[in-house]
């Protein structure tokens, strides 16, 4: 019986004639979870992982670990049709392992927003919905399309987009922030660094002037705001002189979800104010 839904799963890839209705899905990071419920598939998810907690309904789904980490065990167990996972963060020997022992593991590894539109996409192939991937996709290519018209013209913004406090951890030009960064009209001051997520000095800020900063963190309990607070004293800095020291979810900047889209829009909102965005 597995060897016939195999057969059926990579024939829908290449035809997309498969009854989406009868797989049973398990994804392996939050940002598939979120691609799957956005392409009406929410129902077929079987097993997500521990951090899946958008939208709401896959909060109350099986968890299968974390996409670090993954409960192999726990998978075997729900004996899902299709596996998605993401190169970017699941593990090379779990996936080895799970597709020795017959399970469909299909991979993603979107590197920038174009990516993420693409790979849902593939993503709505796969599972037999291809005009939802392609309304999704177009939906949101509009949008995206309404924010680089509004920005195309004006004075690009400097930015510093700080993910983490202790140590001050940035971005460089490799990462899904700086594409917004970049798409939103605003230059990220630490894209040319050389590590992807580059540990950057007070004084580096200070020297760099920022006009904007951008505080993006999963953590919680006032952590976030104290991120904020201790820019203050800095009154040099141009962001901080003019108050321009903003806190965005995390979710909506370093997932490859359509929720990304969401994130270009809030951070075009930070950098131009004085745009009409009706």
């Amino acid at each position: 019986m597995r060897a016939i839904l195999f057969f059926c799963l990579f024939f829908n890839f290449f035809c997309g004639l498969i009854n989406a209705q009868s797989i049973k899905i398990v994804s392996l990071a939050p940002s598939i979870t979120e691609v799957v419920f956005a392409l009406g598939l929410g129902n077929e998810l079987i097993g997500v992982t521990t951090f899946s907690n958008y939208p709401y309904k896959a909060r109350t789904l099986p968890k299968i670990g974390t996409y670090t980490h993954l409960n192999l065990e726990k998978i075997i167990q729900l004996d899902p049709d299709i596996i998605i996972g993401t190169y970017d963060g699941n593990r090379e020997y779990d996936i080895n392992i799970l597709r020795k022992l017959g399970f469909y593991v299909y991979m993603t590894n979107p590197r920038n927003i174009k990516d993420t539109l693409n790979m849902i996409y593939h993503v709505a192939v796969v599972l037999g919905v291809p005009n939802k991937g392609k309304i999704l996709k177009y939906q949101l290519e509009n949008r995206i399309i309404k924010v680089i018209n509004k920005v195309k013209f004006l004075k690009k913004v400097k930015v510093f987009f700080q993910i983490n406090s202790k140590p001050i951890i940035s971005v460089n030009k490799n990462t899904f922030q700086n594409d917004l960064i970049r798409l939103a009209g605003g230059i990220n001051i630490t894209e040319n660094e050389p590590i992807r997520y580059p540990r950057i000095s007070i004084e580096e800020v200070i020297y760099k002037k920022p006009e904007v900063i951008i505080i993006s963190s999963m953590q919680k309990g006032g952590i976030f705001e104290k991120m904020r607070d201790e820019w203050l004293q800095w009154k040099s800095i141009p962001a901080v002189k003019n108050h321009r020291i903003y806190l965005v979810n995390s979710d909506i900047v370093d997932r490859a979800s359509p929720r990304l889209v969401k994130g270009l829009e809030v951070i075009a909102h930070l950098l131009h104010p004085e745009v009409n965005w009706r």
